[in-house]
C-alpha cells in the first residue's frame, strides 16, 4: 500500500465500514425485539416493513424503486466521467488550466442539487433530465480535481525518462502518467459515486421515482417508517457501489503503483 492509498484508505474504508457496523446492529436490535414481543417502536416497525413481502412487490417495491435509483446514478456517472476525466486528465497531461479546473470543481461544489433539479425542472419541464443535470453537476468536481490532481502528481523525472526512451506524448500519457494518476484518480470516481447514489433521492421531488419516494411519500403521510427503510436501502447501495468500485480499483492498477 503507498503513500496515496494509506491516506485515502480511512477517507472510503472507514465511512463504509461505520455504516455496515451501524445497519447490522440496528438490524439484530430489529430482529431480537420483534422475536422478544417488544412493542412497535421504530426497530420493530422497520424490521416489519423489510420482512412484509407487500414492500417487495409491484411497481413501489423495493426492487423496482432500487432499480429506478440505480438508473439514474449510472447514466449520470457515465454522463459525469465522459465531461470530468477527459478535462481533468488533459489539463493535468499539458500542466495548464490547473486554476481554472480547481475553481470550476469548486463552484459545482457549492451549487444546491436540489436547486438544479427544480430550476431545471421548471425550464424543461416533467422527466428524467432535471435529476440527471443535477446529478451530473455533483458528480463532475470531485473527478475533475483528483484527475487533475493525480496527473500532476506524477514524477517530472519518469516524464523526461519516458520521453528520453523515445515515448510519443500520447505514448507517454497512455502507458506512464495514467497508470500512477490511476490510484488517485479513482478516488474522485469513488467519491463522486457515492456523493450521486445518496443524492439521487431528489428525484422524488419532481415526481420520479428511486428510493426517494420512501422518504418524500414516508414524510408526507408520517410513515417514520417508510423513511427509516428507505434511508437504509440508500444508504446499503451507497457502501455498496464503494465497495464495488474498490475491487475494480484493485483489478485495474497496476500492483507496482498498489504497493
Amino acid at each position: 500500500m503507498n503513500r496515496i492509498q494509506r491516506l485515502l484508505w480511512p477517507r472510503f474504508a472507514a465511512p463504509a465500514a461505520a455504516t455496515v457496523v451501524g445497519l447490522v446492529v440496528f438490524t439484530a436490535s430489529a430482529a431480537w425485539a420483534a422475536a422478544a414481543g417488544a412493542e412497535a417502536g421504530i426497530l420493530v416497525s422497520t424490521w416489519n416493513w423489510f420482512t412484509n413481502p407487500a414492500n417487495w412487490q409491484g411497481g413501489s417495491g423495493i426492487p423496482v424503486r432500487s432499480a429506478e435509483h440505480v438508473y439514474y446514478v449510472f447514466v449520470s456517472m457515465g454522463i459525469a466521467m465522459l465531461i470530468a476525466l477527459p478535462a481533468g486528465i488533459g489539463l493535468g497531461h499539458l500542466g495548464r488550466g490547473g486554476l481554472l479546473a480547481i475553481n470550476v470543481s469548486n463552484i459545482g461544489r457549492a451549487v444546491p442539487e436540489f436547486g438544479v433539479v427544480i430550476l431545471v425542472f421548471l425550464l424543461v419541464g416533467y422527466g428524467d433530465t432535471p435529476i440527471l443535470v443535477a446529478l451530473v453537476a455533483l458528480g463532475v468536481p470531485p473527478m475533475v480535481t483528483n484527475s487533475y490532481v493525480g496527473m500532476r502528481s506524477v514524477d517530472p523525472d519518469i516524464r523526461q525518462a519516458a520521453r528520453g526512451v523515445g515515448m510519443t506524448g500520447w505514448q507517454t500519457l497512455w502507458q506512464v502518467e495514467l497508470p500512477i494518476a490511476l490510484p488517485v484518480i479513482m478516488a474522485g470516481i469513488r467519491t463522486s459515486a457515492v456523493q450521486v447514489m445518496s443524492t439521487a433521492t431528489l428525484a422524488a421531488y419532481v415526481g420520479l421515482g428511486g428510493l426517494g419516494r420512501y422518504l418524500i411519500d414516508g414524510l408526507a403521510t408520517r410513515e417514520l417508517t417508510q423513511v427509516v427503510g428507505g434511508a437504509i436501502v440508500v444508504a446499503l447501495l451507497a457502501v455498496a457501489i464503494e465497495a464495488i468500485l474498490a475491487l475494480v480499483q484493485k483489478q485495474i492498477v497496476s500492483e507496482g503503483v498498489s504497493r
